[in-house]
């Protein structure tokens, strides 16, 4: 006899729309004979009520996709990489449907829910490891603070009065010291997301790779760099150099004091992302930034 199965859904519930596809979704893989569980703070937005005892409600804790199938995430990028802080714990693949802007990490569309929960019920996804980072921030040998990041870690200025000056160091060795807005240091994964708006390659995720990109920094040298995934990135905040900020995705900040060194290295657990459509990535820039393909003929073999 098949075990039970379940989805956890994540939703931006700032947004009707997702709201909307929270409480469809829920009925969708309800009717297919799929739990639901959704977080207890966003019960109430989602009217869960109104489903009659479909849906699960449980805490927004590390351990809650516990025994679920997927996370599926109504959002768009942002959610997705809060739904990761769920997933990532236990090894639950994330299923991203996207109801934001380019959503990168999102694998299908709001107008395709029907298509997508059926894909579930099939069990007709197949599910790719995408590599993180680990930071560690010291001061004087003395652990401050550790996060991690699918996308990026960033060093910044918290106000625009002043440059930051840092100190960025690979495998051990100094650098360059910069006087910057920041520095993003990022996975493959994060390539397409802040490193990319800072002036960063664009890197394919089957590449494990991490990058360090300075942000609008006052030096000769001030180019992006690729390193091998076994190296370790840091950043050093400069003893006179106050008002620097850590930001883990964009979503977990932590205040640098003068003098603290961000170390940033490969994460210890991947997250899991579920995929409907096997498409090159190169199909995926495509879509998602809207470039101009139009005259491309394809190989003539």
């Amino acid at each position: 006899m098949e075990s039970e199965r379940t989805v956890l859904l994540v939703t931006h519930t700032g947004r009707q729309e997702a709201r909307n596809v929270a409480k469809e979704a829920a009925q969708l893989f309800a009717q297919q004979g799929i739990n639901v569980k959704v977080f207890a703070e966003e019960a109430p937005d989602l009217h869960v009520g109104a489903l009659g005892g479909l849906v699960e409600l449980v805490k927004a804790i590390p351990d809650a996709a516990v025994n679920c199938e997927l996370v599926v995430v109504l959002g768009g990028d942002g959610t997705i990489l809060r739904g990761a802080e769920v997933a990532r714990p236990t090894g639950t693949p994330i299923l991203g449907v996207n109801l934001g802007h380019i959503g990168f990490l999102a694998e299908a569309e709001r107008d395709a829910l029907s298509f997508t929960v059926d894909h579930v019920v099939e069990r007709d996804y197949v599910v790719e490891e995408r590599m993180t980072v680990d930071v560690t921030v010291r001061q004087d040998g003395v652990t401050l603070a550790e996060g991690w990041a699918l996308n990026d870690v960033s060093v910044e200025k918290a106000s625009r009065e002043r440059m930051l000056d840092l100190v960025a160091e690979i495998d051990g060795r100094a650098l360059s010291r910069w006087g910057c807005d920041g520095v993003v240091m990022a996975t493959p994964t994060g390539s397409t997301a802040y490193a990319f708006s800072a002036g960063g390659p664009i890197v394919w995720p089957e590449l494990e790779a991490l990058l360090m990109v300075p942000i609008s920094a006052h030096a000769l040298f001030a180019r992006a760099l690729v390193v091998a995934p076994s190296s370790e990135l840091a950043v050093t905040v400069q003893p006179r150099t106050a008002g620097a900020v850590l930001w883990c995705d964009g979503r977990r900040a932590v205040d640098l004091p003068p003098g603290a060194r961000v170390e940033v290295r490969r994460g210890h657990w991947p997250v899991r992302l579920a995929r409907l459509h096997e498409a090159p990535f190169t199909d995926r820039l495509v879509a998602k930034f809207g470039l101009p393909v139009e005259g491309w003929r394809g190989r003539r073999d």
